[in-house]
This record gives C-alpha cells, sequence and structure tokens, in this order.
C-alpha cells in the first residue's frame, strides 16, 4: 500500500504535465510575427501534407504552419 501512496503524487503531475495550453493563453496568431513562423519551431508537428495545418507539443487544437506563439523556440 505505501508504495501506491508514493507513486500517487508523480501520476497526478505526469497527467498535468501533458496538458496543453490554450490558443488564448499561449497569444496564438495565424500568421508570423518578425519572421517566426510554427513550422520553423521544434515545438511545431507538421500536417500530412506540406502546408497543412499540424500539431504543437504545447499549444491546444489544429496549428497553422505560417502561425506564431510566445512559446516559439526556433530549430536549430
Amino acid at each position: 500500500m505505501a508504495a501506491g501512496l508514493a507513486a500517487a503524487p508523480w501520476l497526478a503531475r505526469s497527467a498535468f504535465a501533458q496538458a496543453k495550453a490554450s490558443k488564448e493563453a499561449m497569444k496564438y496568431q495565424d500568421q508570423p510575427k518578425d519572421g517566426q513562423r510554427c513550422d520553423t519551431c521544434t515545438q511545431f508537428d507538421p500536417g500530412a501534407k506540406p502546408g497543412a495545418q499540424g500539431t504543437c507539443k504545447v499549444v491546444d487544437g489544429p496549428i497553422s504552419p505560417s502561425g506564431w506563439c510566445i512559446a516559439y523556440v526556433k530549430k536549430s
């Protein structure tokens, strides 16, 4: 039983860590900002076809490759 209780805080943190932020909270917009675009960000997962909407590791919902948000981190 002690092992189960010890794992409970880890499970709660794990579920919380996987939640994505809303577009509003991340100030997401469908157009680039200062040359920064989602398709050049490490957080962006591209769609099935070039130019198609993808997803983000941080922001919830469909993401435009030409979009931008405050979580932008340029790919190296």
